[in-house]
């Protein structure tokens, strides 16, 4: 009979190069895993080879290196930097003769730390179980045991592994009944959204590129926010409002990694869908990592997996105050804004991000110099309640001139309350707006 090891947080890890991979990078991300696990490292063993073995992963050779660093450093847990069958983590485990994590492991228990709210834990959860239901067959030879007779639920000849396995089916099947619900809620919410006509734009990125600091900074939310891995798991949704009085919905979305376990993107997919049905993209991307054009790709791949490669992107470059940069946009072909630099963590460029925002979302935005006569004050303080203002001087006559950028539909309702139409503030507007105006006169 063989039972599984229990696990601990003493550990040494394993990395294997195979041959066709650049995986350098990866080593060091491993490391930051692990620690955002709250791991204690031990020792650390690598090699390379052509192919896994099919048996070990590692070859006969290198697993006895292993259990030479296990024994040496008396750890209580190996992690590997790959995924594993279930069947080599069971040869692995009666080789090594302790517990025995692949990565994917790693990252489903950081998950499981950081899950606060209920959907969040639901989620986890979800993706603990549907790994773990791949991992009945690994060890545990005493779940063969028969079960028989009146009055017991497997019934006459069933083993303790399908009592096991259709108890494991039960309670995924009710655990996605619940997620169903909160995903139900969910688009309620984005069509009550979509009749006030305030768009959603979700923030994306790879995990720790400075997501959350720019959500706190924008919104003067408190989302934890960390320098480790996965700091943020659970969604937040915020109201924003950019200058000019757009509004809009911000959403703070679970930071993306190399090879995110599918059990994950699964069950995150309530979640994930509010970075399909956004109407705008903020990729959030650390400008000072030396792998940040592989970090971008890897957001592609998962964006593409979950179906959210429609919506218009926005390029966020975050931390420049770790280059020697400057806050700037960068536009595209077509005149629109395609990249922002900018340092959330010292609030460099906040501006112009916010600018483009609303660039992007309310592309009718008025940005002009209004002419108001001295009679015109009370339209000038709506005009500053509205956060509309970038600029104000006076002319040779005495009046204000006042440089504006909001949206078209609102500078003409305000410019309706008062009475007035755009010619009246110096605007010429053209022949189809101006039918418009008349058209929306009393």
């Amino acid at each position: 009979m063989f039972d599984r090891y229990r696990g601990g947080d003493r550990a040494v890890l394993v990395h294997i190069e195979f041959s066709g991979e650049a995986q350098h990078e990866e080593l060091a991300e491993f490391g930051e895993l692990v620690r955002s696990a709250g791991v204690e490292r031990l020792g650390l063993v690598t090699g390379s080879r052509q192919l896994p073995d099919p048996k070990l992963f590692v070859g006969t050779g290198k697993a006895d290196e292993i259990k030479a660093a296990v024994e040496a450093a008396e750890a209580e847990l190996v992690i590997f930097n790959h995924a594993l069958t279930p069947g080599q983590e069971r040869n692995l485990e009666r080789h090594l003769q302790c517990r025995v994590v692949d990565r994917t492991g790693l990252i489903l228990d950081i998950f499981a730390q950081r899950a606060r709210t209920f959907e969040g834990k639901l989620q986890v959860e979800l993706a603990h179980l549907r790994h773990m239901s791949t991992r009945l067959v690994r060890g545990w030879t005493h779940l063969e045991r028969q079960r028989g007779g009146i009055g017991l639920r497997g019934g006459m000849g069933e083993t303790q592994l399908e009592i096991d396995r259709r108890i494991l089916r039960q309670k995924i099947d009710t655990i996605q009944k619940r997620l169903e619900k909160v995903e139900r809620q969910r688009a309620e919410g984005r069509k009550a959204r979509l009749r006030n006509a305030v768009p959603t734009v979700s923030l994306v990125g790879y995990t720790n590129a400075g997501k959350s600091t720019l959500f706190n900074t924008l919104t003067h939310a408190q989302v934890y926010a960390a320098d480790q891995l996965f700091a943020t798991l659970d969604p937040t949704l915020r109201a924003l409002e950019l200058p000019g009085g757009a509004k809009i919905i911000l959403a703070d979305t679970v930071g993306f990694i190399r090879h995110l376990p599918h059990e994950l993107v699964a069950a995150f997919r309530a979640t994930l869908e509010e970075t399909r049905e956004a109407d705008l993209l903020v990729h959030v991307i650390d400008a000072a990592d030396e792998n940040a054009q592989r970090n971008i790709e890897q957001v592609d791949i998962v964006l593409e997996e979950i179906g959210a490669t429609e919506a218009p992107r926005l390029m966020v470059m975050n931390k420049i105050d770790r280059l020697d940069a400057t806050p700037r946009l960068e536009r595209d072909e077509q005149g629109l804004p395609w990249r922002v630099w900018i340092s959330a963590k010292e609030r460099l460029g906040l501006d112009i991000l916010a600018a483009a925002l609303a660039e992007l979302t309310h592309g009718d935005a008025v940005q002009e110099t209004l002419v108001l006569e001295p009679r015109m004050g009370r339209l000038r303080g709506q005009l500053y309640d509205l956060n509309a203002v970038q600029e104000e001087s006076l002319d040779e006559d005495g009046h204000w001139l006042l440089r504006v950028v909001l949206p078209r539909e609102e500078l003409h309702k305000v410019l309706r309350r008062e009475g007035l139409n755009p010619r009246d503030v110096g605007l010429v507007e053209p022949e189809s707006e101006a039918d418009w105006w008349l058209a929306e006169q009393p």
